[in-house]
């Protein structure tokens, strides 16, 4: 596993354990929340605990929204990009909308198909979450009730967002669940899309990104996983060494849509699993997290969406990397579990780490 500072390692360990904050009666009206530090901001907003903006410098000190997204919430509620949500319970695409756990065949709500995506219609990123705790200058933590039989999953389930503030330019996530009295499969993902030029700078394909994983889980036209996991040496799937993005597009049919399966020296620790740079800014972004799948989305579906400021977010204009368990686990034995039985907490970290140079 690649080796961060110690003096990082503690601030880090400090966040991940610092849960509670000093708590604050839970608040569900919509609303937008900032946290700061020096000259990194982010807006986020309980609706679908979305991120909503990040501003950081480029290597002039210049700032820029590199988040894409819209100018008000009326419009996150109408959206089917999922820009910036928490997306669950179960992030990705379910075989026909349906799972067998413990002898019981559980028939979920399709919103893609005959498929389920992304929790369904209404998934995580279309409720309005609690806002648990909040400190302009650390932290915020989102929590959500989900009942027995939303969108067809099995159980309770009590779930919780924290996005935290560490160190220098640095994002902590931190998403728990407990299942309260049914197993259930759970697998929360954050769908922000990035462009380091800045959200309204063009499309992604000069972004040059090295991903930490040898191989990926093909998918069939629906963008179902076959059940395979195959090597990307030799492929245009093969970014162990970086390079652009768009450098091999005209091998594939429509741009980045996979699953990585990441190199998994300490399974359930942090590891370093990808790092994207954008040139002219100099900004570069290092993603860590202790899940064994990273879904890379070069926003192939965008189609002319008009976004903050009235800018136009075209095919390619961002990319998303999405930390996760592989899609379609309940129906592939050979994939990890996503299953978390009454008494477990699922516990997903991520570290978004910028630099500019």
């Amino acid at each position: 596993m690649a080796r961060i500072s110690s003096s990082f390692c503690f601030l880090l360990l400090l966040a991940l354990l610092f849960s509670n904050y000093n708590g604050c009666k839970a608040k569900t009206q919509i609303n937008v929340y900032e946290l700061r530090k020096g000259d990194f901001s982010l807006n986020f907003t309980n609706f679908g605990a979305t991120m909503l903006s990040a501003i950081l410098p480029d290597k002039h000190g210049k700032l820029a929204d590199v988040v894409l997204g819209f100018e008000s919430i009326e419009e996150y509620k109408n959206d089917t990009t999922y820009f910036g949500n928490i997306v669950g319970r179960v992030a990705n695409r379910i075989t026909a909308a349906q799972f067998t756990l413990n002898g019981t065949l559980y028939k979920l709500v399709p919103n893609e198909g005959k498929n389920i995506l992304h929790g369904g219609p209404k998934g995580f990123s279309e409720v309005t979450w609690k806002v648990y705790s909040y400190n302009k200058n650390s932290h915020i933590t989102f929590t959500y009730d989900s009942f027995d039989a939303e969108e067809g999953f099995p159980g309770d389930l009590s779930v919780s967002v924290t996005y935290m503030l560490v160190g220098t330019h640095n994002l902590a996530v931190k998403m728990l669940a407990k299942p309260l009295n049914k197993a259930t499969p759970v697998n929360l993902a954050l769908h922000t899309y990035w462009n380091l030029g800045g959200h309204n700078s063009g499309d992604i394909l000069s972004h040059k990104i090295k991903i930490f994983g040898s191989k990926i889980t093909p998918v069939d036209n629906d963008l179902l996983p076959t059940g395979k996991i195959t090597p990307v040496k030799g492929t245009p799937f093969d970014f162990l060494e970086p390079r652009e993005i768009g450098s091999r597009f005209n091998e594939l049919s429509d741009g980045y849509d996979i699953n990585y399966v990441l190199e998994d020296l300490n399974p359930g620790h942090l590891k370093k699993v990808a790092v994207v740079k954008e040139n002219v800014s100099g900004r570069q972004l290092e993603l860590w997290t202790n899940k064994p799948g990273l879904q890379f989305y070069t926003s192939n579906k965008l189609d002319n969406v008009k976004g903050k400021g009235g800018f136009v977010y075209k095919k390619h204009a961002g990319i998303c990397l999405e930390t996760q368990g592989f899609p379609d686990s309940v129906n592939h034995q050979n994939f990890p579990s996503q299953i978390v039985n009454p008494g477990e907490t699922y516990e997903h970290f991520m570290v978004f780490r910028f630099t500019a140079s």
